[in-house]
C-alpha cells in the first residue's frame, strides 16, 4: 500500500502517546469493545484532532514477534482514512515479525490491503519466552478457545509485506 497519498485532515497530528493519553486510549478501546487487557500507553500511537484523541493503535511486544492491536478510530471520525494511515504507520514502525487478531471477514479484508494474510492458530510462531516477555501464541490462546467453543469469528493474520527489521 502506498502511504504517500495519505494525509491527515487539517488540525490533526499523528504522535507517540504520552502519559496523559491513558484514559482517552482506554475509552476508545472500551467504546469499540476490544480487548481491554494489555493496554500499555507507551506502545501506542495516537491521532489527535483539535486537541481530542480520535484514533489509537499499539504495537505489543512479545518474544520474537509484535502484535498490531487496539486499533480504534472514534465513530465520528471514521471514513476519513485515519485507520489506514495509522495501520500503515504501525507497520512501518514494526521491528519484528508482525501479527494481529481481528473479528470477522470485514476487518480481515481491511487488513489484507496491507499484506496481512489469514493463518491458522497452529501456524502462529512459538518463540521461547525471553526477557520476561510472554509469547504471542500464549496471548492468542484465549481467542482460539473462544473461536472453538463459542464460535467467535476471530481470525489470526500475519504480515507478509516488507518490514524494516532491526539487525540481530
Amino acid at each position: 500500500m502506498n502511504q504517500s497519498n495519505l494525509s491527515l485532515p487539517s488540525g490533526c497530528v499523528l504522535r507517540k502517546a504520552i502519559s496523559g493519553d491513558q484514559w482517552s486510549i482506554r475509552l476508545l478501546v472500551f467504546s469499540a469493545k476490544l480487548d481491554p487487557t494489555q493496554l500499555n500507553w507507551q506502545q501506542f500511537w495516537v491521532i489527535e484532532c483539535d486537541e481530542n484523541l480520535v484514533a489509537c493503535g499499539q504495537l505489543r511486544n512479545f518474544s520474537g514477534a509484535q502484535e498490531l492491536g487496539s486499533l480504534v478510530v472514534a465513530s465520528a471520525w471514521r471514513g476519513r482514512g485515519l485507520g489506514t494511515l495509522l495501520t500503515q504507520h504501525l507497520i512501518n514502525t514494526a521491528t519484528q515479525p508482525l501479527y494481529l487478531e481481528c473479528l470477522g471477514e470485514r476487518l480481515a479484508q481491511f487488513y489484507s490491503r496491507f499484506d496481512f494474510v489469514p493463518i491458522s492458530f497452529e501456524d502462529l510462531p512459538q518463540f521461547p519466552s525471553t526477557r520476561g516477555l510472554s509469547t504471542l501464541k500464549g496471548k492468542f490462546r484465549f481467542s482460539q478457545l473462544a473461536k472453538r467453543l463459542l464460535r467467535v469469528p476471530v481470525l489470526f493474520m500475519e504480515y507478509r509485506g516488507q518490514l524494516r527489521l532491526d539487525p540481530p
